[in-house]
């Protein structure tokens, strides 16, 4: 069933984003998102986005609907981490062929597969993606998921988000409006309290929540539903009654935290656990929310009593780090809530900031690194590999933080490199994972391989050794095709 055009348009004119604020209203409808060209490699599709804004709730069994190579292998394809169940890391396909396309065969094996998913897993809940192929020959899963629903006594979303109506990011909102529309306000809590927050936009990658929940616990903060990293399914459809909100990927997930607080009043801020201050500071900005929410005024004393604990045992650790990291230059080649947060993190221990990206951040992003940066230069919307390796060959800095795609850009530059996005396997969220981030970093940089490396080689700088050496090999090549000649007994004449 193809998407509601209506639908699209919605997610398109957002108004919680100031970018599309500024313009007009002809311009305004056109939306924020450059569409995709076909067949170009755009950095991800809408389905993709919306599998990668879902796939943590670990309680679900996430199937999609299409030719096998549309899943492909779910296994780790993202650092989310669960404390529960492992089945949203199990691959669910219905492995359309050209012959149940032809033969109409689509929708009886969707409900198929949901039958002996519900069967097999017992899974709290199914969500099901549609893609290119499906939607394009006309698969009503929205009724399949109805039906399948009703026979069940299931919970099956339809998530639709074929690839071809946008990009990426649109297929992060959809999935946002799949869980406004499916999931969030569905099930009634009956341990509500004062204490009550969503996290939203937050995907607990390599366990980076984990270090930010026990500061919460310690404080009576209880977290009805973290969307989507480590959730679980009856979290997200009861997160209508949390009292607070704090909204850490708004490129992702703005449209989820919006239409909750215009639907059940549940107000919100955009915040960041990266670096000692910013993660203070959303401690502070959760429990002033609680409080004039109806929470203990307490709660804002024993938040500032807290945060000097921690903020005082983490200064004491990264000051070990300062004599040996103060002065370094970072590149940072990444986007989103990354762009400016890890900005200020990183300044906070005296290392230099010389260019972030912000391909993927918003103009609140962009405005917050002009603040902390000062200069223009330094803020690039996209890099080529070619200029990024001239930058780095040139030693303009001592080493850049990016994802796995750019890494190889930073080795043949002979640069120390560190993991950041989705794929990294530490966490660098909230006091400790802070001081994990600055640990990596002072060993990448001081690590000895990188001056082996860029000195020259042995025989570079004794040519002696060089003659030496080809002689050897030329001497071994030779006896080695000696033997071969004559265990074969073929004339060896004129080698030697």
């Amino acid at each position: 069933m193809s998407l509601p055009s209506a639908k699209l348009q919605d997610v398109f004119s957002e108004p919680a984003c100031e970018k599309n604020q500024a313009k007009n209203a002809k311009t305004r409808q056109q939306g924020c998102s450059k569409p995709l060209t076909p067949g170009a490699a755009a950095g991800g599709c809408a389905f993709d986005g919306a599998k990668v804004a879902l796939q943590p709730i670990t309680d679900v069994a996430h199937l999609i609907h299409a030719p096998l190579a549309c899943e492909g292998n779910a296994w780790d394809n993202r650092g989310a981490t669960s404390s529960g169940s492992a089945l949203w890391r199990t691959s669910f396909t219905t492995d359309l062929t050209e012959l149940d396309v032809v033969m109409g065969q689509g929708e009886r094996k969707l409900f198929n597969a949901i039958r002996e998913i519900k069967q097999t897993y017992a899974p709290s809940a199914i969500f099901v993606y549609s893609t290119c192929v499906t939607a394009l020959i006309g698969d009503d899963i929205d009724a399949v998921c109805r039906h399948a629903t009703a026979k069940f006594g299931l919970p099956v979303v339809s998530i639709n988000a074929p690839g071809f109506v946008g990009s990426k990011n649109l297929g992060n909102k959809l999935a946002g409006e799949a869980l406004l529309d499916h999931v969030i306000g569905t099930a009634e809590p009956d341990d509500a309290g004062p204490c009550d927050i969503n996290i939203i936009g937050e995907f607990n990658l390599s366990g980076e929540f984990w270090l930010v929940k026990p500061l919460l616990d310690r404080l009576g903060i209880r977290v009805r539903a973290c969307i989507p990293g480590d959730a679980r399914y009856l979290d997200i459809a009861c997160a209508h009654r949390a009292r607070a909100a704090m909204m850490v990927c708004s490129t992702a997930l703005i449209n989820v935290a919006r239409k909750m607080e215009e639907r059940w009043e549940i107000p919100f801020f955009e915040g960041s656990f990266y670096g000692i201050t910013a993660t203070s500071q959303a401690l502070r900005n959760i429990a002033d929310l609680l409080v004039r929410r109806g929470a203990d005024p307490g709660l804002v004393g024993r938040t500032e009593a807290l945060i000097a604990q921690e903020e005082s045992i983490a200064w004491k650790k990264l000051a070990a780090y300062r004599p040996r990291l103060e002065g370094k230059r970072v590149l940072l080649n990444t986007g989103g809530v990354k762009s400016w947060s890890l900005v200020n993190a990183l300044m906070e221990v005296g290392i230099e900031i010389v260019g972030t990206s912000v391909k993927k951040s918003t103009v609140e992003d962009k405005e917050r690194i002009k603040q902390t940066l000062k200069e223009e230069n330094q803020i690039f919307e996209s890099i080529p590999p070619r200029e990024l390796f001239t930058m780095l060959s040139q030693g303009k800095a001592d080493i850049m933080l990016s994802g796995g795609r750019t890494q190889f850009v930073a080795l043949k530059a002979k640069t120390p490199w560190l993991d950041i996005n989705q794929e990294r396997h530490h966490p660098y969220a909230g006091y400790d994972g802070m001081i994990e981030l600055i640990t990596q970093i002072d060993r990448a940089i001081h690590n000895p391989i990188w001056q082996q490396v860029r000195g020259p080689a042995p025989w570079d700088s004794h040519p002696a050794l060089e003659h030496e050496l080809t002689s050897t090999i030329s001497v071994s090549t030779t006896g080695r095709a000696r033997e071969k000649f004559a265990s074969t007994g073929t004339n060896a004449v004129g080698l030697g």
